[in-house]
């Protein structure tokens, strides 16, 4: 472990998100390390990604665990080995545990492929996203960075990335051209949180 403060990265499935913060990182533009990477999917992309660049990764499933309680504890117990200091959601389809939220509170983040308020909430991820944006005949969209609180896309917005909707596009097309925003903003929010700058 370095000065640097000490990142654990949640993520669900390829982990393009993730790769983005490595190479951020890696590069000076981010003013932490990752330390771990947690995934709830063992067959998730993103731990080779991670593996790769020869950082720690953990299976977190809950299902091992005899309850929910367990589990947490045993979560949070790995964060302080890790010396965890943020937490950054990166496709991580999970609702973190409300002891884990109070513990890192002002200190996890997450990126959701909208311009929230709007297009959040339960349900709300993914394709699911990008199909609601187009039914609704909005002219832009965009990716969110914010903080996690107990309810899903709820926290403090940090920085936000629009990007135009062109006639023609599909949920796929539209996808794409987010993702690109999402690896843009969310080195950059995360960075600006650990120096303090969100007051």
């Amino acid at each position: 472990m370095t000065g640097k403060a000490g990142i654990a990265v949640f993520i669900s499935g390829s982990g393009s998100n993730l790769q983005a913060l490595i190479d951020a990182s890696r590069e000076g533009r981010l003013a932490g390390e990752i330390v771990l990477v947690i995934s709830n999917r063992a067959e998730a992309y993103g731990l080779v990604r991670a593996q790769k660049a020869d950082i720690d990764t953990f299976v977190y499933d809950v299902k091992k665990y005899p309850d929910k309680e367990a589990a947490c504890r045993d979560l949070m117990e790995l964060l302080e080995e890790y010396q965890v200091d943020y937490i950054a959601l990166a496709g991580y389809l999970k609702l973190l545990p409300d002891a884990l939220v109070t513990k890192y509170r002002g200190r996890i983040t997450n990126i959701h492929p909208a311009l929230l308020p709007r297009f959040g909430g339960k349900g709300m991820y993914g394709h699911h996203v990008h199909e609601a944006v187009l039914a609704s005949g909005e002219s832009e969209t965009g990716a969110t960075v914010h903080l996690v609180d107990e309810i899903y896309d709820n926290g403090r917005i940090l920085l936000q990335g629009k990007v135009p909707i062109i006639p023609g596009d599909t949920p796929d097309t539209l996808a794409a051209r987010v993702l690109e925003m999402e690896h843009k903003i969310y080195p950059e929010a995360l960075d600006n949180l650990i120096k303090g700058m969100y007051k």
